[in-house]
């Protein structure tokens, strides 16, 4: 089976158990304040990609209710809990490696932990797309796991595999100067995986400069 596929199957799968473990975590909250406080626009417009069941979405909401958010995601079941958790935003299901076909912009995108399910090449593509759809002085962030990326492969669980794509910080930071980003920020999180053992997940934000 393609891995993709298999992939994006078991995401739809594990919907609920994604929600009941990841919906309250406030872990990475310091990260979507700082969304917060960068898209100072009243009533901006978010496009949050790979959306799963809407946690982040809330959270931003919560801190800023004006925003006007669209969620996309692979997984019918994840969009299905997103709805329901977040009745006033928008969601659809889509492929984040198809979102050339939106023609709308925005004043910021978020992408959380979805580059761990995209190749480097496509996540190189996506930063680029993510580019053209940003307004002037638009927020792109994107949160991932630094290692190797020939490291990379199948993560098996209760819930079934998912392939998982490690990524080289300095690589998307060459791809985000090379699209024209700016003010580049860099923040870490400890996510434990145990009492004793945490793996360091790592956010990027970047902006999109003024036109000249």
């Amino acid at each position: 089976m393609d891995r993709y596929k298999e992939t994006f199957e078991t995401w739809n799968k594990v919907a609920s158990l994604y929600q009941d473990r990841f919906m309250d975590l406030d872990l990475y909250n310091d990260t979507y304040d700082y969304i917060c406080n960068s898209v100072t626009k009243q009533k901006a417009k978010l496009l949050e990609i790979g959306c799963g069941p809407g946690n982040i979405t809330k959270y931003l909401l919560q801190q800023r209710p004006d925003f006007d958010i669209f969620g996309i995601d692979i997984a019918p079941a994840m969009i299905e809990l997103a709805k329901k958790n977040n009745p006033t935003a928008h969601f659809a299901v889509m492929d984040s490696r198809q979102i050339k076909r939106l023609d709308k912009k925005y004043d910021g995108i978020i992408s959380g932990f979805c580059l761990p399910y995209l190749s480097p090449m496509e996540s190189n593509e996506l930063i680029s797309t993510a580019y053209d759809l940003l307004n002037e002085n638009g927020l792109l962030y994107l949160s991932f796991v630094e290692g190797n990326p020939g490291k990379s492969g199948f993560k098996v669980s209760s819930g079934g595999r998912v392939y998982f794509q490690f990524h080289n910080l300095d690589d998307l930071k060459r791809q985000l100067i090379k699209t024209k980003f700016d003010e580049i920020e860099t923040f870490r999180v400890k996510y434990n995986t145990s009492e004793t053992e945490f793996d360091l997940h790592t956010i990027v934000t970047a902006k999109k400069k003024n036109a000249l």
